[in-house]
């Protein structure tokens, strides 16, 4: 299987890029959803998370309070190197039986940290969503509710945008409207079809 890896700093508009994907009958997989999997009430991770961190990143129905996780690995390095030390094996794990479960011609992994976590390694390409550093900061704020303060923490925990681009096979800038993306994202699936059918050639 082909596979595109998606990635960008938080509020570039990587769901955005990958829904586009999909729309066009693609298989996405999304690092995400797949971090939400494995930390779901009764699976091991989340009984480990509970014993290191204490009862108060469990939520009053016991899944993981996700919200009261992020304040304090972003807070404490030691405390987010411990957490992706335990969550990485096993986000891999449930992403790589996603991608070999694809059927459409090429398949998209999605994921923030694609390029830290060595889930690259999962893919043949890499396409960067790239925005400029102060409309992450706007985006994510109005998204998320977050404070300005906070949105530039979790950015300085990601890796750098030079760094980003720097290992892009691909970039989409995504300052402008959803017209210019949709077009930005054809023009890539058909040049993803033409390497995926390449690839598949004898």
């Amino acid at each position: 299987m082909f596979v595109i890896g998606i990635t960008g700093g938080i509020g570039s508009g990587k769901t955005a890029v990958s829904d586009r994907f999909a729309a066009r009958g693609i298989v996405v997989v999304d690092a995400d959803l797949a971090s939400r999997v494995v930390v779901e009430a009764g699976r091991p991770a989340l009984g480990a998370i509970r014993e290191h961190f204490g009862g108060e990143v469990i939520a009053a129905d016991g899944s993981l309070d996700r919200a009261a996780l992020r304040g304090k690995v972003f807070a404490d390095a030691a405390e987010r190197r411990w957490l992706e030390q335990l969550l990485h094996p096993l986000i891999g794990e449930e992403i790589r039986r996603g991608l070999q479960a694809a059927t459409s011609p090429y398949a998209v992994l999605v994921s923030p940290l694609l390029l830290e976590a060595g889930q690259v390694n999962l893919v043949d390409r890499v396409l960067v969503v790239d925005v400029p550093e102060d409309l992450q900061v706007q985006r994510t704020a109005a998204r998320d509710g977050n404070s300005v303060e906070q949105v530039r923490a979790i950015m300085a925990a990601q890796m750098d945008r030079d760094t980003r681009l720097a290992r892009a096979d691909d970039v989409i800038v995504n300052d402008r409207g959803l017209e210019e993306l949709d077009a930005a994202v054809e023009s890539l699936h058909h040049r993803y079809l033409e390497l995926a059918r390449t690839r598949s050639e004898p």
